[in-house]
């Protein structure tokens, strides 16, 4: 039992924790474009070597 009353606050500090992370990364323009990626790894004309 003294054991819960350790584990039930710092699973809610974790918890907090990260849905703090989650909000900043939604206010920060981090999903922005969930499209882009997917439809730039299916172009045909990407090429492994850098553009000099």
């Amino acid at each position: 039992m003294e054991m819960l009353a350790i584990l039930i606050p710092v699973s809610l500090l974790l918890g907090g924790i990260g849905l703090v992370a989650f909000v900043w990364a939604l206010k920060h323009r981090q999903y922005e474009d969930p499209e882009g990626d997917s439809q730039r790894i299916l172009k045909t004309d990407w090429d492994d070597r850098p553009k000099p």
